[in-house]
């Protein structure tokens, strides 16, 4: 059984959150305001790392729909392709471990890691499965291309 899932996302518009920390009310902001949208079969959210704003932090991502722009928040435009996803538990990943897991399978199936997009993280759990298994899983997505 495979554990590495291939997808791809489409170009796109995105709202942002803009690029904060945990703490700081930004992420926060976001996070009320998608807690108060109805939840989807499919996540449309992305967590990520973001080392290009002036002071590095999270920027939080939400496949834009048409509609208002909430005050705050900005569209971006979304460079989408193709991601290699695993899952696992939200804040338990034993991130080397993972990445090799990726990477053997990457290698194996003609595919490398494409540096110039970033690394994407959504919770995929919603709040009645968490409650039964006590954490939240999490999709870790690899912007990855064809082996040149």
């Amino acid at each position: 059984m495979q554990s590495i899932r291939i997808i791809t996302i489409p170009d796109c518009k995105m709202l942002s959150s803009g690029t904060g920390m945990f703490g700081d009310g930004i992420l926060e902001r976001f996070d009320e305001w998608l807690q108060a949208k109805p939840q989807s079969i499919f996540p449309k959210d992305f967590l990520y790392w973001d080392d290009s704003a002036e002071i590095p932090g999270f920027c939080w991502l939400y496949l834009y729909e048409g509609g208002e722009i909430p005050y705050g928040f900005s569209l971006v435009d979304f460079k989408g392709g193709l991601y290699a996803v695993s899952t696992d538990i939200d804040g338990q990943t034993d991130t080397d471990a993972m990445n090799r897991e990726k990477d053997e399978f990457l290698a194996a199936n003609g595919f490398e890691r494409d540096p110039a997009r970033p690394e994407l993280g959504n919770i995929i759990t919603s709040k009645k499965a968490e409650k039964i298994l006590g954490y939240c899983q999490m999709d870790y997505y690899t912007p990855i291309r064809p082996r040149t």
